[in-house]
């Protein structure tokens, strides 16, 4: 039986419904309600930057000040609008309920008062958003200042967990921004509960009027030609794969930069040491179940190959399947508020499986057999041929003689890479960074101890968010001096 919500859309501050058209959501059954886009494209965008100059009356000690305000009355238990959005996710996202519970109930905490300046500073600095800062190193008679500010903003977001929803408000909040979200399919009431909530709380405060959330269907040419405009927006924002990051591409133009926060795929790599003795091994497998199953591996920062240096010969390969034994024992224990059976199991990966299964000699498989996830051990030194669409609680252990292969493995399309031991992940670090790796952790720390969540994908998107306005003064004589 299929169900059908409503999603409404927010301008600054105006709630608007009606004129609805329907959409299917990805899974469950669900579809939804959202009205007609078109016959406010208009309004949606905000056509003159000098509209922006409410947000400039604002001290960040206010804007500080308001979020945190807005964190508390993002109480799950008695908001209305994230209970809701949490229902609809429920059935929509390839999160468990328990997991997504986890997430909702925790999201005040994202507004704790001394992260959010901890976020200014390590990404523009207070002073560049609150005023001129002087630059040092100028030409002898020029001197220049620089200030950091808001852009018109578009957020193609993901939908893959609620904290990508609430991130985004963050950032565009302590930039001084005007963002229209475009929400996801998969989750498309969570940006829209928090637009609700301040709204609920704030209605005609500078930054409840400088957010607005909408659903269209993305590749809707007759949506995005008028919002993907440069005289309209100067930022977008696209979370996304190919496809959808592709169709972006065909409005960029001088005046419109397009800032990616494509999908990635990441790994582990565990040194021999591993295999010291069996409590060693026990714990090493208890922190690799976190890499791989944290958050149902739906998010870019999971697990999905990981190279062992186990040693390839027999005995090397039964060292590795009995690392991939005890790691899909310490899958099945993890905390249901972090890990689950997947609700959703792909089943192109069910058919992979099935298939490796009945090639003995090739590979070893624990686990599989419905949507508990699995431990596939490759026997040939190679990743399996469907490592891509690995997924739902599913890891690929290579047994590596030297860790140069896994080094080799490493790309531009590698984000996370979890390590083991500390040494390995300091003697590894510049080398794994020259070939493209973004972010290196602890074993065990890749989806469970975030740090940084201003810095992504090997680029900070709150500088890139912002505008860096220079003024420059010259001294006259030495100007003159050029005219001959």
């Amino acid at each position: 039986m299929s169900t059908s919500y409503n999603v409404p859309l927010i301008i600054r501050g105006k709630l608007i419904e009606g004129d609805e058209l329907t959409f299917g959501g990805r899974r469950g059954g669900v579809s939804f309600t959202a009205p007609d886009i078109t016959r406010h494209v208009d309004e949606l965008t905000l056509r003159a930057p000098s509209q922006m100059a409410d947000l400039y009356t604002l001290s960040l000690d206010q804007i500080v000040d308001y979020l945190v305000e807005l964190g508390q009355h993002l109480n799950f238990a008695d908001n209305r609008h994230l209970q809701q959005a949490f229902e609809l996710s429920c059935a929509t996202s390839g999160l468990s309920e328990s997991i997504l519970r986890f997430h909702y109930t925790r999201t005040p905490r994202l507004f704790q008062r001394e992260e959010l300046y901890n976020i200014v500073a390590r990404s523009v600095g207070a002073e560049y958003l609150e005023g001129w800062v002087e630059q040092p190193g100028s030409l002898p008679g020029v001197t220049a200042r620089t200030r950091a500010f808001g852009a018109r903003c578009v957020h193609v977001i993901a939908g893959n967990a609620p904290v990508v929803a609430v991130l985004t408000l963050i950032r565009n909040a302590l930039t001084r921004s005007d963002a229209i979200i475009k929400a996801p399919s998969n989750d498309p009431l969570t940006s829209m509960a928090l637009a609700r909530t301040m709204i609920d709380m704030a209605p005609d405060h500078p930054l409840t009027k400088h957010l607005s959330v909408a659903y269209w269907k993305g590749g809707d040419e007759t949506v995005e030609r008028h919002i993907y405009d440069p005289r309209k927006v100067e930022k977008l924002i696209a979370w996304g794969g190919f496809d959808s990051v592709k169709h972006i591409t065909r409005y960029l133009q001088p005046g419109l930069d397009l800032i990616t926060l494509d999908p990635k795929l990441s790994g582990t790599i565990i040194g021999h040491e591993a295999f010291a003795d069996e409590p060693t091994l026990t714990s090493v497998a208890r922190r690799l179940a976190l890499d791989i199953g944290a958050q149902n591996q739906e998010a870019c920062v999971s697990a999905r190959v990981i190279y062992v240096q186990s040693g390839t010969d027999e005995a090397g390969l039964a060292r590795c399947a009995r690392l991939a034994e005890l790691t899909f024992a310490a899958l099945q224990a993890l905390p249901e508020n972090l890990s689950t059976p997947h609700k959703a199991f792909d089943p192109q990966l069910k058919e992979e499986l099935d298939g490796i299964r009945m090639i003995g000699d090739d590979y070893t498989v624990f686990g599989g057999r419905s949507n508990e996830g699995a431990l596939i051990v490759s026997h040939d030194g190679a990743p399996v041929s469907f490592s891509r669409i690995l997924g739902c609680r599913v890891g690929n252990l290579v047994p590596i003689d030297e860790i140069d292969t896994a080094v080799r493995s490493v790309n531009a399309y590698t984000q996370t890479i979890g390590i083991f031991p500390e040494a390995l992940k300091h003697a590894l670090r510049d080398r794994l960074a020259y070939q493209g790796a973004q972010r290196l952790v602890s074993l065990g720390a890749a989806a469970t101890l975030q740090h940084n969540l201003d810095r992504q994908d090997a680029i900070e998107p709150i500088r890139r968010t912002v505008k860096w306005v220079t003024e420059e003064t010259a001294d006259p004589v030495l100007v003159e001096s050029l005219a001959g």
